[in-house]
């Protein structure tokens, strides 16, 4: 990464959010729904969008943000939820103002095809997260209308470093110009699995300073075209046993991971990215049975860096998958996932579908009446996802 490009990174930042809320004018993270789902939502009785709530595209002071919006809608911006198209992405957007919403391979391609990110845009009172996995190679969205682009290992073994990044832009625009404003890109998971294995190809190299070098050119690229950058999956998924799509993981020991998984994150979580935390049971960090995505412990290591010799980290944590994951729906139901993970610490939870939003909701609401979920949790999460948005600037 260069200076230069450093130092761009917060205007960047800031400036996603408000073209998105100027667009009128294999998985990674989980797998394709039952087709049994309807994809609807219903209707709440919150207030319809007052005009002062309606022009919070503009920048603002956090205060004067939160203000304005309902505990309810608060809640509601620390959501990322699958959809199956353009009608369900605005329904879930009208009817509850969710925070994100999630393009998967179960998405009617139609939306990104035929531009239609800004309807959705248009039924939000504050810019949605579009969000997105594209790593190139075997897990991409976008290869039937951007081209395919290399897998991380191949990218690391034919490129340099400055390659990747010019790819990584050219990607990113074609992303931003499909309406996308999050990927779920650079895995920095470090591996040495073999390609066709839940990580393998997926990671750039089985050397933790590769890892580093690469994805950190990957983030910049993809930021530097308008494009946020979330890397992923906190705290190491290079060397677990297992695939947490169909069961539970486990990581060697925190003290393993030291010297391999985590050392990206060190040099990565201070260059303007998001970063999505495993379904991982880490022996050392975590407690038995209870994956890092929902863990106090693992939110904890990763915000304040106290435990692996980083700096803190003062960006938005994202779960992986809450709906399609047998690590985490083999123990819970995702109301009550989205409350565990936002309760442990992350700030925005992601799912699969849209039919599940009113019953989290509520069950958000509840957990907060009963002082499980602190008001002042909440709101330095809201916080934290719409200055990633570009909505707050003090």
């Amino acid at each position: 990464m260069t200076a230069t490009r450093s130092t761009r990174v917060l205007a960047l930042l800031f400036g996603l959010g408000l073209v998105a809320g100027c667009a009128n004018s294999e998985s990674g993270e989980g797998e394709a729904p039952d087709s049994s789902t309807t994809g609807t939502t219903a209707t709440t009785t919150e207030p319809a969008p007052t005009t002062e709530i309606a022009s919070m595209a503009a920048p603002m002071c956090g205060t004067d943000f939160l203000a304005r919006l309902t505990p309810r809608q608060r809640l509601a911006q620390l959501l990322n939820v699958g959809v199956a198209g353009t009608a369900d992405a605005v329904a879930v957007v009208r009817d509850e103002q969710v925070g994100g919403i999630f393009v998967g391979s179960w998405t009617d391609e139609s939306m990104l095809a035929n531009r239609q990110v800004p309807q959705v845009q248009a039924a939000a009172t504050v810019p949605v997260m579009v969000s997105i996995d594209e790593e190139g190679g075997r897990v991409s969205r976008v290869s039937d209308l951007l081209g395919a682009d290399p897998a991380p290992r191949t990218v690391a073994q034919t490129m340099t470093p400055e390659e990747t990044y010019e790819m990584a832009l050219e990607r990113g625009r074609g992303l931003r110009d499909l309406g996308i404003t999050v990927d779920f890109a650079p895995v920095v998971d470090v591996s040495a699995q073999p390609a066709d294995s839940v990580i393998g190809d997926r990671s750039f190299s089985d050397d933790p300073q590769v890892v580093t070098a690469y994805a950190g050119e990957y983030a910049d690229g993809l930021r530097d075209a308008g494009v946020f950058p979330v890397i992923k999956h906190f705290p190491g998924h290079g060397s677990a046993s297992g695939d947490s799509h169909t069961g539970a993981v486990t990581t060697p020991p925190l003290d393993e991971l030291q010297t391999s998984d985590l050392v990206p994150y060190r040099t990565l979580v201070t260059t303007g990215v998001g970063v999505m935390v495993g379904h991982l049971e880490v022996p050392g960090l975590t407690a038995p049975g209870v994956p890092a995505s929902i863990s106090p412990a693992a939110m904890s290591l990763l915000r304040t860096g106290t435990g692996y010799g980083a700096p803190p980290f003062e960006g938005p944590i994202f779960t992986d998958d809450l709906s399609g994951m047998r690590a985490i729906t083999d123990r819970m139901d995702v109301p009550q996932a989205v409350a565990a993970a936002l309760t442990a610490g992350a700030d925005v939870a992601l799912w699969l579908t849209t039919d599940e939003v009113p019953d989290v909701l509520d069950h958000l609401e509840a957990e907060m009446a009963a002082g499980r979920l602190p008001q002042s949790q909440v709101d330095a999460s809201v916080l934290r996802v719409a200055t990633a948005k570009g909505v707050v600037h003090c």
